[in-house]
């Protein structure tokens, strides 16, 4: 009679960390970003770019500018099926059950977030987790976290609209820009904490600034001074988005990076301490292989 099969055993992972630095403190790549994931990223990241930023790409005479009302609408449609391509493609890269799990837990935590501040000068706690979250998972987490996050946020508070393939994209590079800050694998403590709240902080304004891009075309130029122009040059628009930002946002703004500073700063350890435990018990990046049956 021979000996029962063995179950499944789960081997180191292939790469080891840095020399010098404990496995325990390395970062994990929950997901990892493969040719055709960076391809995809790069191209939705792209469209992105100019699909907020075509007021100051365009000239007065172009036939975008000619149909400014029109245009926010149709890039808003555009980057919902380039960021669908982009999830499925990171995820046809490996986001594997045990990243599915930690995903769901995290984007629920963050779409819960976001409403306990809903409307009150910019006192949104759901960036700070995005920051750490994003910083010990790494940049292919990151952005599908963000995009995920901000969907099923806009699902609970009712806030669906053209602006929210904005929201998505924007947060989704939040996030995977704190993937990308160095010293992944060897700064701790205060140090990084300082890495991480000072991110948070001019992320903060630079999201900010990107929905006032979204938001921007759609103001009438007859009922304000600081409306976009289509008939203005570019210097003279970015005068009036500028004026706009100040005149609209700015206290918005400022009350989500300092609340993000806060929250990175008081709450960071507990929270950075309690991810990288969870990732180490997922073993996201270790392989799972069979024995043969035994004689």
């Amino acid at each position: 009679m021979s000996a029962p099969t063995e179950g499944p055993r789960v081997s180191a992972p292939a790469k080891g960390p840095r020399a010098g630095a404990p496995p325990h403190d390395r970062q994990v790549r929950a997901v990892r970003l493969g040719p055709r994931s960076l391809a995809a990223l790069a191209l939705v990241s792209a469209v992105g770019v100019v699909s907020l930023g075509w007021p100051f790409l365009a000239p007065p005479a172009s036939q975008l500018t000619a149909h400014a009302q029109d245009a926010p609408w149709l890039f808003a449609g555009l980057l919902v099926l380039l960021v669908a391509v982009v999830g499925a493609t990171i995820s046809e890269s490996g986001l594997g059950a045990k990243a599915v799990a930690m995903l769901g837990v995290l984007a629920a935590t963050g779409a819960a977030l976001r409403p306990i501040g809903a409307g009150t000068a910019g006192i949104e706690p759901m960036f700070f987790l995005m920051v750490l979250s994003g910083r010990v998972l790494g940049p292919g987490f990151g952005f599908v976290l963000g995009s995920v996050t901000m969907f099923a946020s806009a699902l609970l508070t009712g806030g669906v609209g053209p602006w929210m393939p904005f929201q998505m994209l924007s947060m989704g590079w939040f996030t995977m820009g704190a993937g990308l800050l160095p010293g992944a694998d060897r700064l701790r403590g205060r140090a990084e904490l300082l890495l991480l709240a000072g991110y948070g902080f001019l992320a903060a304004f630079a999201y900010g600034t990107a929905m006032n891009m979204q938001g921007w075309p759609f103001m009438d130029r007859n009922a304000s001074a600081i409306a976009f122009d289509p008939d203005a040059t570019i210097p003279a628009n970015l005068a009036r988005f500028v004026a706009y930002c100040l005149a609209t946002s700015l206290g918005w703004d400022l009350g989500r990076a300092i609340v993000t500073v806060v929250l990175t700063l008081t709450l960071g350890p507990a929270v950075l301490r309690a991810l990288r435990r969870a990732t180490r018990r997922a073993a996201f990046e270790s392989e799972v292989t069979f024995d043969a049956p035994g004689p």
